[in-house]
């Protein structure tokens, strides 16, 4: 943890007991069955869970004790909603619902807030772009998205750039006992919390997939490259891109 720091909250992180996952599916059915301790000790076994988590937030420079507590309200969501019947590891659930409440946080309480206005043009670019894409079989280029919108590529771009936070598709958020869930993982997560099966399923999808195929959704979706920048990219023309992009996404949506 940041600065050798081991008590958090007041909590001595290096006494923090660890449950199995058997111990978790016991307390949790107890819990359901109207156990009130069952549901503390799963708090209290679960903390480490959120330590975990919150290590990829300390490089913002927010305080430790509070990103803790977040989480742990995100860990108390994630214990009162989890089907024990669905047969999936509770970390599996956990850790989403722990990054969504985390990042709800920070978002409602960055210092750097993102005008009306600008968020507005980010919206209307988004728009022509989807329209463009859906007219040309392609998507338009910074230069092309100005003139739709009849105002400068700068402000394009800064737009744009207001409302993305890009990471790496393989990016590990937590590794319990070997079992690693990547940023991949979370695919598709609408914070939705009856959605977290379809994420399982879409994690498989995007697994099945070739190496290129992979390679060029992670640059279109989370790099935010455009069509023509992935082609000088790899070495292939934009057609090409274009073919392989959409044959990509038809297997995920076959496999779903």
């Amino acid at each position: 943890m940041q600065n050798n720091k081991v008590e958090i909250c007041g909590v001595n992180t290096s006494k923090l007991k660890v449950l199995t996952e058997k111990e978790k599916m016991e307390l949790l059915r107890k819990m359901k069955d109207g156990d009130k301790n069952a549901r503390d000790e799963l708090i209290s076994g679960n903390l480490r869970l959120v330590l975990s988590v919150i290590q990829r937030f300390t490089n913002r420079g927010e305080n430790l004790d509070d990103l803790f507590q977040v989480g742990c309200i995100g860990l108390m969501k994630a214990i009162d909603h989890f089907d024990v019947e669905q047969g999936v590891k509770f970390s599996t659930y956990g850790v989403p619902m722990i990054i969504g409440e985390i990042r709800r946080y920070l978002r409602d309480n960055n210092s750097i807030r993102v005008s009306r206005s600008l968020r507005d043009t980010a919206y209307k670019a988004m728009k022509a772009k989807e329209a463009f894409t859906n007219e040309h079989d392609r998507e338009p280029s910074m230069d092309e998205l100005a003139k739709i919108l009849d105002i400068d590529r700068g402000d394009v771009v800064m737009a744009l750039e207001s409302i993305v936070d890009p990471v790496s598709l393989y990016e590990p958020v937590f590794s319990d006992g070997g079992d690693t869930i990547y940023v991949m993982d979370q695919v598709g997560d609408n914070n939705d919390d009856n959605n977290w099966l379809d994420e399982i399923v879409l994690k498989q999808a995007i697994h099945d997939l070739s190496d290129r195929e992979k390679n060029i959704l992670s640059m279109r979706f989370f790099q935010g490259k455009t069509q023509m920048e992935v082609a000088g990219e790899i070495g292939i023309s934009q057609a090409q891109v274009s073919r392989l992009e959409k044959a990509a996404l038809q297997k995920i949506k076959k496999d779903l």
